[in-house]
């Protein structure tokens, strides 16, 4: 099996998802902070990694005064017309989030969709959609579970398990949470103010 250096694995990520950040479309971009912006409250979905990033984005939201929750957690309140729903799915097709996500649309609230496939269930439904490109493996059948494959070992990537598409989204995500401190003028000391204090 050949050897590789773990620093020349991470060059080649940043690299990767350096040209990633090339392909992202300013219209795209402008479109998903103005979501953001005229929302009554953010909520944030996702499966699997993509969960784990989501939250890290709804921690950050809170951090700029925002309102924001994890869709599932038990906390969380019921969702209105004047929410925001940010789902982040590589594929676009998982079927848990898609029907989330539908109810959202049926409630009347709008669906942002972080994702590397826009002609997807998900992607049909959303008012807006960020395209992180990646290698991302082709689906014959749309009910195949993406997270399923993922732990038969099916799926296949530049990365371990999709971790392109994650990362990228992390990347992208805390991108966000800078643009959105430069236009309501925020600095990081009234970040700091909502940060946890009871760890």
């Amino acid at each position: 099996m050949e050897q590789h250096r773990v620093q020349g694995m991470m060059q080649l990520m940043a690299t990767r998802i350096a040209s990633i950040a090339d392909t992202i479309s300013d219209e795209e971009v402008n479109g998903f902070l103005d979501l953001l912006l005229k929302a009554d409250r953010i909520y944030v979905m996702g499966a699997g990694r993509s969960g784990l990033m989501a939250k890290a984005f709804a921690m950050r939201l809170m951090h700029l005064g925002l309102s924001s929750f994890v869709v599932g957690e038990t906390i969380t309140p019921s969702f209105t017309p004047g929410d925001v729903m940010v789902v982040l799915s590589g594929s676009g097709r998982t079927k848990t989030v898609a029907d989330i996500a539908e109810t959202a649309k049926e409630i009347g609230g709008k669906v942002a969709l972080i994702t590397s496939n826009p002609d997807s269930r998900i992607g049909r439904i959303a008012d807006c959609i960020v395209i992180l490109e990646s290698d991302r493996d082709e689906i014959p059948d749309d009910s195949t579970e993406f997270d399923i494959r993922q732990m038969t070992g099916e799926h296949k990537s530049f990365a371990p398990l999709g971790t392109i598409f994650e990362t990228t989204s992390m990347i992208f995500a805390d991108s966000i949470i800078s643009r959105l401190m430069e236009l309501r003028k925020i600095d990081e000391t009234q970040l700091k103010s909502r940060h946890a204090n009871m760890e």
